[in-house]
């Protein structure tokens, strides 16, 4: 599945523009690699998104095309969250 599609339907990130945006922005690893909006996810894969200053760490359990709000949280897990403090 699409990067920017996982990350919409895992609701990580609200909408799939965003979740593209945050990729053309260079915010988004997986497996420690830049990733674009169209990189694969396969289950296994440890995704790193960068919102702000918060790096959120996670792993892929699961991929599917539907999902209910309430399972969303089923398709990963989050495998650590880091605040980063910003230098002046």
């Amino acid at each position: 599945m699409r990067l920017d599609k996982y990350l919409k339907n895992t609701r990580l990130i609200r909408r799939r523009p965003l979740a593209k945006r945050a990729a053309d922005e260079d915010r988004i690893k997986i497996n420690g690699r830049l990733a674009k909006a169209g990189t694969r996810v396969e289950t296994g894969d440890e995704l790193e998104i960068t919102f702000g200053r918060t790096i959120l760490t996670v792993r892929v359990l699961d991929i599917r095309d539907i999902v209910r709000k309430e399972e969303a949280t089923e398709l990963y897990e989050v495998v650590k969250e880091e605040r980063v403090e910003q230098d002046f």
